[in-house]
Formats: C-alpha cells, sequence, structure tokens
C-alpha cells in the first residue's frame, strides 16, 4: 500500500494576532507577528497555508474557476437533482443569490493575505541554508499571488489588488494594474528562483518552470481577451511574446517534464487495483507496449496541481478532492455501472462536443478516454428513483468516483486499497486536481510560434497523424486534449468564440428528471448574457456592503434578469 502525503496545511490553523501580555513582550502561547515567522521552517509553515487556499477554495464545487471553466463553456452542462439550481446557473451564464461566488473570493483573498504577508517577513529570517532556498520561498509566495490574482481576474474582471497585509478597503484596480503586478511577480519568479527540475518529491510546488508556463498561459488571455500585444509590468514597462516563448522554451527543453506514454495513465481508472477489472482497460498495453498503469497522480506530465491526501474529515473535507464525488454518477446500481461510483451527477457532458469530436477525429482514442458513453461501454443507467437533471447520456471520466473490488468482491474507493484513504465516497477522494501539464506547454508553445512541433507531439502521442499548423488545429487540439481541466472557457474568451459556441447549445436533447426536452436558453440568451457581462460573474454582495459603496457590481448582474429561477 503506498500512502499520499500532502504538505500539511498547518498554517490555515495558526492565528496572527499583534496582542502581547502587557508585562512580557515575548508571547508563549501563541503565534503572533512578535514572534512569528523567525525561522525558515516557519516560513515552510505559511508556504502550507497558502497552498491550502487551493484546496479551501475547491470546497463549495459549483462556484470555483474549474468548475465555471467547464459548465460556462460548451464542454458540461449543470446536471445535479432538479433542487440544484446552483449547478445548473452556471451554463446558463446567471446566477443564484446574493452571494454565491462568496467562498472563492474569500478564499482567494485569504491566500492574497498569506502571500502579502511572507513576502513582508521573510527578510526577518536569517537561518537560510543559502541563498537559494530563499529565493526559492519567496518565489512560491509571489507565483501563488500571481495565480490567485490571475484566478480572479479571469472570474471577476478587475478586483481590488490589496498588495500588503494591512486592513484596506479597495475599489477595483484596473485590469492593466492586476496584469501588470501578475506579470511582475512571475517575471521575477522566472529570474530568481532557482533551477528546480522535475522531482516527484516536490510535487505541489511553484518552480520557475511552472512560473514559465503560467506566464504563457496569462500572455494569451490577456493580450486575446483585452486585444494588447504585450503584457504590462508595475514598473511601465513590458514583456513581449518573444520573451514569453523564449521562457516557454526553457520550461519545454530543460525542466525535466514530458508527456507520459498513453494518455489514459493520467487518470485514476487506470490505478492497479480497478484496471484489471474494467473492460475498457482490462489486458490493455500502452502505446510504447508497456504494461497500461495508473501508479499515480505525480508524474512528469503534471507541472502543478491542487494537492489531496488521505486526511479528509467533515471538520476538513478541503483535504480531499470533492470533485470526483460532484461528478459521480446519480442514485445507481453501482455494480452494474464499475468503475465509476457514487457522486451528485453534476457536470454532464454535452452531446455537442462529443459529436464534435467523433467528426473531427473519428480515431482519436482520448475521447473514449476522456468521456464516458453509457450506451457504447454497456453500462446499465437507471432511471427508477433518479433525479438526474440536463442528462445527455455522457459524462466525464477525468475527475470521478472510481471504485474497485476488494478482496471479497465488493466495492471501495480504490484509494482505499492504494492509499489507505477512507472507505468513503464523499471523503475517501484523493486524486489531485491537474492544472498546468505538460501538454498545454506544447500546445502553448505551437500558438505563440504558429508552429506545428508542439501540436503534432500531442497528437502524436495518441497515435494521430501530424497536421499543419494552424489557428483551427489549434483550437480543436485544446478542446480535445483538456476537455474538462477548467480552461476552455477561458480559450473561448481569449478567441471571442463564446458567443457562436454557446449558441449551438440550443435545442441539444437532454432529460430532466427522467423526460425528454431540449437545452433552453435563459436571461434573454447566450449571446445577450455574455454581452452584458463580457463572461465574468457577479461580486458577493456581502463584499459590496462590507466597503460601503467602494466596491460595486460587475455590469449584467445583480438584476432579477440574471438570476436562474429553474427549469
Amino acid at each position: 500500500m503506498k500512502l499520499k502525503y500532502i504538505y500539511a496545511a498547518i498554517f490555515a490553523a495558526l492565528t496572527l494576532n499583534s496582542c502581547e501580555n502587557f508585562l512580557d513582550t515575548e508571547n508563549y502561547t501563541q503565534k503572533t507577528t512578535s514572534n512569528f515567522p523567525k525561522t525558515s521552517e516557519d516560513i515552510s509553515m505559511m508556504l502550507s497555508g497558502l497552498y491550502s487556499t487551493l484546496n479551501h477554495q475547491n470546497r463549495q464545487h459549483t462556484v470555483n474557476i474549474y468548475y465555471v471553466a467547464g459548465a460556462a463553456s460548451d464542454e458540461l452542462f449543470g446536471g445535479g437533482g432538479s433542487a440544484d439550481k446552483a449547478f445548473q446557473m452556471t451554463d446558463k451564464l446567471l446566477n443564484v443569490g446574493v452571494d454565491a461566488f462568496q467562498s472563492f473570493w474569500e478564499e482567494n483573498y485569504k491566500g492574497i493575505y498569506r502571500a502579502n504577508m511572507i513576502l513582508e517577513y521573510v527578510g526577518n529570517v536569517t537561518d537560510w541554508v543559502d541563498e537559494a532556498t530563499k529565493n526559492q520561498a519567496i518565489g512560491e509566495a509571489k507565483f501563488m499571488r500571481a495565480l490567485l490574482y490571475f484566478q480572479m481576474a479571469q472570474m471577476f474582471g478587475e478586483v481590488p489588488m490589496p498588495l500588503t497585509s494591512e486592513a484596506q478597503n479597495l475599489p477595483k484596480s484596473s485590469a492593466e494594474e492586476i496584469y501588470a503586478q501578475i506579470t511582475t511577480d512571475l517575471k521575477e519568479c522566472i529570474e530568481s528562483m532557482p533551477d528546480k527540475k522535475y522531482s516527484p518529491d516536490f510535487s505541489g510546488h511553484a518552480t520557475k518552470y511552472v512560473a514559465e508556463a503560467y506566464m504563457a498561459r496569462v500572455f494569451l488571455f490577456y493580450t486575446g481577451y483585452y486585444k494588447k500585444d504585450t503584457l504590462p509590468l508595475t514598473d511601465g514597462g513590458s514583456v513581449t511574446k518573444d520573451e514569453v516563448i523564449i521562457w516557454l522554451e526553457d520550461c519545454k527543453d530543460n525542466s525535466g517534464y514530458d508527456l507520459v506514454n498513453d494518455y489514459r495513465e493520467l487518470w485514476p481508472y487506470t490505478n492497479p487495483y480497478t484496471i484489471n477489472d474494467y473492460s475498457y482497460t482490462k489486458g490493455q498495453n500502452a502505446i510504447n507496449g508497456s504494461k497500461l498503469a495508473w501508479e499515480t497522480d505525480v508524474n512528469n506530465e503534471v507541472l502543478f496541481a491542487t494537492k489531496y491526501n488521505v486526511y479528509g474529515s467533515w471538520d476538513d473535507v478541503s483535504l480531499s478532492n470533492m470533485f470526483p464525488l460532484f461528478y459521480g454518477l446519480r442514485n445507481q446500481d453501482y455494480a452494474k455501472t464499475f468503475p465509476f461510483g457514487q457522486g451528485w451527477g453534476c457536470g454532464t457532458v454535452n452531446s455537442v462536443l462529443f459529436n464534435d469530436w467523433l467528426a473531427d477525429e473519428p480515431n482519436d482514442p482520448r475521447r473514449n478516454a476522456s468521456i464516458l458513453d453509457v450506451k457504447e461501454e454497456g453500462i446499465t443507467y437507471s432511471w427508477d428513483g433518479n433525479d438526474q437533471m440536463e442528462y445527455t447520456g455522457y459524462f466525464q471520466k477525468k475527475y470521478m468516483n472510481i471504485n474497485a473490488k476488494a478482496s471479497d468482491g465488493s466495492l471501495v474507493v480504490y484509494s482505499y486499497l492504494m492509499y489507505g484513504a477512507q472507505n468513503n465516497m464523499q471523503l475517501g477522494q484523493t486524486q489531485d486536481l491537474v492544472m498546468m501539464r505538460y501538454a498545454d506547454v506544447l500546445l502553448m508553445h505551437s500558438e505563440l510560434t504558429e508552429t506545428a512541433d508542439g501540436l503534432n507531439k500531442v497528437r502524436n502521442r495518441v497515435g494521430l497523424p501530424s497536421v499543419d499548423y494552424s489557428l483551427d488545429n489549434i483550437k480543436k487540439e485544446r478542446r480535445y486534449e483538456l476537455a474538462f481541466e477548467g480552461i476552455r472557457w477561458f480559450d473561448l474568451m481569449r478567441w471571442g468564440d463564446v458567443e457562436t459556441q454557446l449558441e449551438r447549445q440550443i435545442g441539444v436533447k437532454i432529460i430532466n428528471a427522467g423526460k425528454e426536452t431540449t437545452m433552453q436558453s435563459f436571461g434573454g440568451g447566450f449571446t445577450k448574457r455574455y454581452q452584458e457581462t463580457g463572461g465574468f460573474w457577479p461580486i458577493p454582495k456581502s463584499q459590496m456592503d462590507l466597503s460601503g459603496g467602494v466596491l460595486v457590481q460587475n455590469k449584467g448582474w445583480g438584476t432579477t434578469d440574471a438570476e436562474f429561477l429553474g427549469w
């Protein structure tokens, strides 16, 4: 049995304050700003707390950047049950309630606060092993601040931008100001962090190579959506496309990351406790002829991921990955759906994606590796007592509750056998949430350089023939290679393809609680909603109230027309 560990989120439980006993300036019972941080180990503890905000922001599954990227786009419908309006609002570019995005907003700013605090106090620490170790810690804090602001900018457009831990009531910063800070932080990471190549022992930490990859992602979104040629810097300078390409080539050529042999090896249904009982993988070999197996989600294709472990509990569900539960099958006889297990039925796959994929690449093995077609795989999906909404017959496989068979033949969560996790469909999910893969590095490089090398390396990995470079080929390859990985919505936004693609959803056949119907548009239609909002989401009302009017709502939100009232 293997163990799955994560950096301990100790700092999340620490309370830093400035209160001291008036008779003694040394506080012996609490971590305060007077006694913490003092050592490099303290900084490491603070970094653990900073990374943990990625776990916490994903607890509210329907209102985070990963879910929005799939459900708002042409990949997924909301799904769930008839009462799950919050599942279904996003695929219609609508809202439910006044504070739907409150948790996501709060967790991002908690992380930004922690990053700012690290950067303010790191200079007080003097016991660094060497300068490189100190620069690594500073770089990780700057990377996380850049990542969290990038997430906020992609989700909300313009947001307040505190750069210190001081309590402030700030208005929104402009997109240019926010991206200047993101770019500056990433550039300083790239230029100052030590050369840490891929190592499974360092999984989940940012490195200069991770920063290089994210610089490319930031560049493509900012220049595409805002119609700019360069990324701004806080000193008034800029980062050009040529600079981004140089950094991305450094990541591509020198980081130690690469593609795994077989695309299926990225996803847990090929874990060694399930593979030989699942007809799709039983007896299969990888592309290179070796045994097909999913040993761990720490592999040399994953540059950066949100890490999960076996310690999830009802006191802290964020230590478990709740997405496989969220996307699991709803109210079924799971012996008949093996290996796909129990869940809430969220994120049903849009059949437009499946049909486009079949038409564009009929021989692409990634389609069956990524999408569960219940009919094709012979799964008995029952409607008895099932309240499944927006059902299409397709579910995504990448993040799904995966079962294995125990020695007595009973079904258990695979991580129970593999890692000693709880045999609990809700708390036993240990799969990491991949945020940046090497395949994306190759595809971004092809898009930026307008060459086909990276594009074809990705295609050839799955046995598809090489093609010439074109933006259309890049769009298709990103759509299929990176499906359901939290990227599609933002690709559509930066390419200007949202309206065209979302209008294709109208009239798609679905089943709502056992009754056949079609997907409809709400709130005046997809085009109207996108033009009203620009693709950004509502600021929580509680945040605007706390600001006393300093923070104002994003356009297209805060009206009854923007609310999803249900089917």
